[in-house]
């Protein structure tokens, strides 16, 4: 027995050397246009699933989920912060969503939004994900309640038709919830100028180099 748990320590301590040296010989390709093996791609899914499921084990969503109000100001919140890497109904890439790995949901897709999945929408919106170019938009200030407009936003938008989308963001308030959204950058009426409009809906797509 105790032969073994000595070759057991061995093994470890060897194995360790050998990811160090893995590590600091900067042969491990960083690179965002290297996807990574399938193994490892199944492990940081795996974690990262299981982690979402236990924080939002206790996550409860409110009730008016569905209210017209909250839809139209989530509206505005995510044509600002999210279409560039998210898309919206008749937007099909974007220059930065086509270059981040692992690629953003396109949450214009019924398939990519489950309706029963509100808790984890929210906190993946608050918290972000590592690694992964999504933003913890808690850390700019935004609010819960903002972040369940953008919610209840996400939980229609799949249904709605380009038309119906760009008239929802000109009737919201654009960039507009708690946090820094008063800076001279922000849009809508925090900012004090015109609604948020669509403009940059094709931004990425549209400029030219």
């Amino acid at each position: 027995m105790k032969r073994f748990l000595m070759g057991v320590l061995a093994t470890l301590v060897i194995g360790a050397g050998v990811g160090a040296l893995f590590v600091y010989s900067g042969l491990f390709d960083i690179s965002a246009d290297t996807p990574h093996s399938s193994l490892v791609h199944r492990l940081i899914e795996t974690a990262r699933e299981h982690a979402i499921d236990r924080s939002t084990r206790d996550l409860t969503a409110p009730a008016n989920l569905s209210d017209a109000e909250r839809v139209r100001r989530g509206a505005g919140n995510y044509a600002a912060m999210c279409v560039g890497c998210h898309l919206a109904p008749g937007k099909t890439d974007s220059e930065i969503r086509m270059g981040l790995y692992p690629q953003p949901p396109d949450l214009a897709r019924p398939d990519e939004v489950a309706a029963d999945e509100p808790a984890r929408q929210f906190w993946v919106i608050k918290h972000g994900i590592k690694a992964s170019g999504m933003p913890a938009w808690s850390k700019g200030g935004i609010e819960d309640e903002a972040i369940w407009d953008m919610v209840a936003f996400l939980q229609q938008m799949p249904a709605l038709s380009p038309a119906q989308y760009l008239e929802l963001v000109e009737a919201s308030e654009g960039h507009s919830h708690g946090g820094l959204a008063g800076h001279d950058d922000m849009h809508g009426k925090a900012g004090g100028s015109e609604p948020h409009t669509d403009n940059h809906h094709d931004h990425a797509d549209d400029h030219s180099h």
